[in-house]
């Protein structure tokens, strides 16, 4: 497995060391989504280490919340760049991996496409994209053996939710009350998700 980070490395090599403490083979290459030039070197390293590809899990995702008047042109570029031209670089490099027998894309969406919230609105936006690239490559691609989904959590406690505080605001609460299970969700909720999607068969 390829563990991809932009700037936090220490953070990647912990992924990496529970993945080899499980008997795995992984290893952490650094590179930003949004760039061609890294994606390409990424895939490249991917291919000398492993020399296949079967799965590409695109998890990369910034976001901010910001009132409607404090939203800038910067702030919509680095949402957009990561969220959403991240994924179409990736999976456009993709297709010069994956072999005959085809393979697996799993992208990260969002529930805020289906109940966005308020000061959400370049987030939101960037969501509702990766929904519509993630429905339109899976057409695209399935006749080549590609599967395309997508993975839409709610609110979940990750490092990029604590940095801005969320898991302790007002508003991660009013979400806990209105969950069955009372409680954000946690990354190995996704994570068992794109394990299974990854254990399918290639279509076709």
């Amino acid at each position: 497995m390829v563990v991809n980070y932009a700037s936090d490395k220490a953070g990647a090599e912990r992924v990496v060391a529970a993945i080899t403490e499980q008997d795995g083979k992984a290893f952490a290459v650094q590179g930003d989504v949004s760039k061609a030039a890294d994606v390409k070197r990424l895939f490249a390293e991917a291919r000398r280490v492993f020399g296949r590809l079967d799965v590409l899990v695109n998890n990369a995702g910034v976001f901010r919340f910001d009132a409607l008047e404090a939203v800038t042109e910067a702030e919509f570029r680095r949402q957009f760049d990561t969220n959403v031209l991240g994924p179409l670089l990736t999976v456009q490099e993709a297709l010069k991996y994956f072999g005959p027998e085809g393979g697996s894309v799993i992208n990260i969406g969002s529930t805020v496409t289906r109940k966005p919230a308020p000061q959400s609105v370049v987030y939101t936006a960037s969501k509702h994209a990766v929904d519509g690239l993630t429905q339109t490559l899976a057409l695209e691609l399935g006749p080549r053996k590609i599967r395309v989904n997508s993975i839409n959590p709610g609110a979940v406690d990750t490092e990029g939710a604590r940095t801005l505080h969320i898991p302790e605001s007002e508003f991660a609460r009013q979400l806990i009350a209105a969950t069955p299970l009372g409680r954000l969700g946690q990354v190995d909720d996704i994570a068992s998700v794109a394990v299974f999607l990854a254990s399918l068969p290639p279509p076709g």
